[in-house]
């Protein structure tokens, strides 16, 4: 069945429709608060040798796998004895705390206590996403004094907090964004009526989807992440989808009756809409291919959202025209008088303006595209974590402190755990790890090998069958007590690294050692937090080339269907990746340069692959949207340029008002207090930007005009 059909069927049952519409808010939208409870962390966590370390450490060595922080701080006049005082009435706070299974104390172990600073680890029975409860009892036990502070931080602390802040932003972003696109839309269309029908249809759209969320969510793990996206990709799909077929709605509307009118637009304008459908989703698919819960879930909820919106757009919609057109018949009226005229005159002219100058159009918009790529080649990624929150939350002041006092600048600390090949190390398996131990010291990447052998003081010829059964003493371990350094036929080492966890050097010094680790005569994985990054790298950068494979290919196959045309999707597809280039430099010259009132920083690792995923598709729904009508004209006149000035002017517009919807839709998030929030709303809206000036009202007509016939050309036999 066509979309038409549908729509026709929806337009003379209307109140079928809106019923079951109606239900199926009442039910799925009745859901959608409870989305939060159901969310997890970033979701940007690899099932690798990393997680596998962490739960040997957290059950055979008994070292928290994600610790809560505790940061204690004192002025320089308090004396040392009253400190140790202060933490240890702290501490005691805490006992009975629901959960609390494990506390490490600076007052008992070495390296945790640093002149005014100190910090303990405390371990949860909990899973990460489950401490909400937890951390805000502890807040209410915390002792904090003028002249002496503890605050929290570790990665639960700051999930937390960006959890929070995110439902703060979201709920920012939609207080902004919704009036001011009804506002968008009532300029657009003169009317109330017509501007209140794409809105009603996002926010039923969006709510509705993040009650189905809440049920997705309860069966598979969500990233917090999926919160903004929702809202952002619902509400800019379902209203841009609404506006362009009440557009061309009400521009039939004055020509023939509102049946006829409905259906031409859902065999015109619809027909665009479900090819820009198809590109939404095929470029969501695409980042299925990285396997990573964050990109798994976040594909999950803006497919969602946009089936929804496509089922809204093509029955609710003409389900609502069939009661509302006399209001919008009624609206549209003016549209007809000079006024309108002299603004489809604007248009048409501009239009004619750029056609004229193919040439210098392409230059003037080939030295702007060119400025905004530049910054590119200077992106740097990282993983998110405490410093994506704002300055004065306590946990990334905390997680500074620690960063400050307590964690050798430039380097990495690597977790190993050999493997012996008995139920007990024997003498062989003792000699085989203290030559590997002396290897690793030779080193040239490695700064400090901590092991057995060094912590002890004794080489393994004199550690005799029966000292081996002992347990070992306490010793410090990195960041992160070590209780003993073997158990069984397990050893413990722990190796620091030149350069920062991130670097190229680390990474690389990682992967070589986990290809041998299997095969050596002890047998060891790796952990730890370089460990962990380079995992995530890993996952996302081996992936990214079947990504950018199956979107591009799988988008050029559904626009050369649309068209029946081999350089029309090929001429789509590169004016899209150059617009998403273009927003990435704008991304680098506010992120990372810090302008615009921006701190300097990193882009999250997540961020140009969503961008990427998300705009690619939703780009197309201006292209498809602007070829469609030029493809109508020349199908009807077979003169290129004639088409390309009537589609252009003819919906100029539309697509303007659509991309100024899908702007301010998105650009609110720019004022998140979660940086991964800003970076993404800042960095779709920047690619719709340039995507809907420079791309489709310069690049697009001169390349039209320049190509000439050559546009609608293929073989014979593909016809």
């Amino acid at each position: 069945m066509g979309v038409h059909r549908l729509a026709l069927i929806s337009y003379r049952y209307p109140k079928v429709v809106i019923s079951f519409w109606a239900l199926f808010l009442l039910f799925f939208g009745s859901y959608a608060s409870k989305l939060p409870t159901v969310l997890k962390d970033h979701g940007l966590l690899p099932n690798g040798a990393y997680v596998q370390v962490q739960q040997l450490l957290s059950a055979d060595f008994h070292i928290p796998e994600d610790p809560i922080m505790l940061v204690f701080e004192k002025k320089e006049f308090v004396s040392l004895e009253r400190f140790h005082h202060y933490i240890e009435q702290s501490l005691d706070q805490l006992s009975g705390i629901d959960g609390l299974t494990e506390v490490i104390s600076p007052l008992q172990t070495q390296g945790m206590l640093e002149g005014n600073y100190a910090y303990a680890l405390l371990s949860f029975s909990y899973k990460p996403y489950q401490l909400k409860p937890v951390l805000a009892k502890l807040h209410s036990r915390l002792l904090n004094q003028q002249d002496m502070m503890v605050t929290m931080t570790g990665k639960s602390v700051v999930q937390d907090d960006v959890n929070r802040a995110s439902e703060r932003d979201l709920r920012k972003a939609e207080l902004i964004g919704i009036p001011v696109a009804f506002i968008i839309l009532w300029f657009a269309f003169r009317g109330i009526v017509s501007a209140m029908i794409p809105v009603v249809i996002g926010m039923i759209g969006v709510a509705s989807t993040m009650g189905m969320m809440y049920g997705i969510g309860t069966q598979l793990e969500l990233s917090n992440f999926v919160l903004n996206v929702i809202p952002m990709v619902g509400l800019a799909l379902s209203i841009d989808f609404s506006l362009i077929l009440v557009s061309r709605f009400r521009e039939e509307l004055e020509r023939q009756a509102a049946e006829p009118a409905m259906v031409t637009a859902m065999k015109t304008a619809g027909r665009a809409v479900l090819f820009s459908a198809f590109s939404v989703l095929l470029g969501l698919m695409g980042t299925l291919f990285i396997p990573l819960p964050i990109f798994t879930s976040v594909a999950v909820g803006a497919m969602t959202v946009l089936v929804v919106s496509v089922c809204l757009t093509f029955t609710l919609l003409p389900a609502m025209l069939s009661f509302l057109w006399p209001a919008i018949q009624a609206e549209s009226k003016p549209l007809s008088n000079k006024s309108a005229n002299r603004r489809k005159n604007i248009w048409y002219s501009l239009s004619l303006f750029v056609m004229d100058k193919p040439v210098r159009m392409l230059v003037l918009a080939s030295l702007l595209l060119i400025g905004c790529l530049l910054p590119v080649s200077r992106m740097k990624l990282a993983i998110p974590d405490a410093s994506s929150l704002p300055a004065v939350y306590s946990s990334r002041q905390a997680a500074e402190v620690y960063q400050a006092h307590f964690v050798t600048p430039s380097t990495s600390s690597i977790v190993m755990v050999m493997q012996g090949k008995a139920d007990n190390l024997n003498k062989q398996d003792w000699m085989e790890a203290y030559a590997f131990v002396q290897m690793l010291e030779k080193d040239p990447g490695v700064v400090r090998v901590d092991s057995v052998f060094s912590t002890l003081g004794m080489l393994p010829e004199k550690l005799d069958a029966s000292f081996q059964q002992q347990p070992l003493p306490q010793e410090p371990y990195g960041s992160v007590l070590l209780q003993r350094f073997v158990n069984k036929n397990q050893m413990l080492i722990h190796v620091t690294l030149r350069g920062s966890p991130s670097s190229e050097q680390v990474m690389d010094w990682l992967r070589q050692r986990e290809q041998t680790g299997a095969s050596a005569n002890l047998p060891y994985v790796l952990g730890g937090e370089a460990k962990y990054q380079q995992e995530v790298f890993d996952a996302i950068f081996q992936n990214l080339g079947y990504v950018l494979l199956f979107i591009v290919i799988s988008n050029y196959l559904v626009l050369f269907f649309a068209f029946r045309s081999l350089l029309i999707p090929l001429k789509a597809i590169v004016m899209n990746l150059l617009s998403l280039g273009a927003a990435y430099g704008v991304l680098v010259w506010i992120f990372e340069e810090g302008n615009m009132g921006m701190e300097p920083g990193s882009i999250a690792i997540m961020i140009p692959v969503f961008i990427f995923g998300l705009t690619f598709g939703i780009s197309m729904d201006y292209g498809v949207f602007l070829v469609s009508r030029i493809f109508e004209v020349y199908r009807n006149t077979q003169d290129n340029d004639r088409a390309v000035l009537i589609g252009l002017s003819s919906t100029s517009r539309t697509i303007t008002s659509a991309a100024a919807i899908m702007i301010v839709v998105t650009g609110p998030f720019a004022f998140a207090d979660v940086v991964g929030v800003k970076q993404l709303g800042i960095g779709i809206a920047a690619a719709i930007l340039i995507d809907a000036t420079i791309i489709r009202m310069l690049v697009v007509p001169s390349l039209m005009k320049l190509f000439g016939s050559w546009n609608w050309w293929s073989p014979r036999w593909l016809k």
